[in-house]
């Protein structure tokens, strides 16, 4: 799990294709203090496995669905990427519950500069639009922001000064593509909403029961 709080810019130093896998390898610092084979790092919002490491860079393999669903398949060498490494269990939540398993993408249709923050509006998929609400959660790129405004299939995002300089959303522009991960609370409320609602209700009751000699 993640919390969606950027820990390190890395960059894309290789990229090789082995079959239909592709093995990406990206230079860090910070999230290899403590990293091991197997360990789970989010590279922009996708949780990927830790195959191979050194002192300043780290490999993943990324499957053919990860790679043809995320941003992933538009990476380039030198390209920044966000980092995070999963959760310990004593390290704080700074953002919200994150999976590392993005729902899809979405792109920036415009970018507004404001005195104090830039104004981004993403258009997302139209049937994850149920999954967000006016200060909801949403990860993009795997960092952790707050939804300003809902609009049909357009979510509008505030990125204030330190978020666009510790992340990579400080150098998108429009056209770009993000990775999103949609809240998962929302995800598990519409599921357990769903069950209850296709319920069906039980055509036994006293009187049934009565009338046919079992009470």
């Amino acid at each position: 799990m993640f919390t969606g709080i950027v820990e390190e810019i890395g960059s894309v130093k290789n990229i090789v294709k082995k079959g239909k896998t592709l093995v990406l390898t990206i230079g860090a610092s910070k999230i290899l203090e403590d990293v091991h084979l197997g360990d789970s790092i989010s590279v922009n919002g996708v949780c990927l496995t830790v195959t191979d490491f050194t002192k300043n860079e780290f490999s993943v393999d990324v499957m053919p669905e990860t790679f043809q669903s995320s941003n992933l398949s538009t990476l380039a060498s030198s390209q920044k990427v966000n980092l995070e490494r999963a959760m310990a269990a004593t390290g704080r939540f700074g953002g919200h519950i994150v999976s590392g398993h993005i729902d899809g993408t979405g792109k920036i249709v415009s970018v507004k500069s404001m005195e104090n923050a830039v104004i981004y509006k993403i258009n997302i998929p139209n049937r994850f639009a149920k999954y967000c609400i006016q200060k909801g959660s949403i990860t993009i790129d795997g960092t952790s922001l707050t939804i300003f405004e809902v609009e049909s299939d357009i979510v509008t995002i505030s990125l204030i000064p330190h978020t666009r300089s510790y992340t990579i959303l400080g150098s998108k522009k429009v056209g770009d593509v993000v990775n999103i991960e949609f809240d998962l609370l929302g995800k598990y409320v519409e599921k357990m909403l769903g069950m209850t609602e296709t319920k069906k209700e039980s055509t036994i009751s006293t009187s049934f029961l009565s009338q046919n000699g079992y009470i």
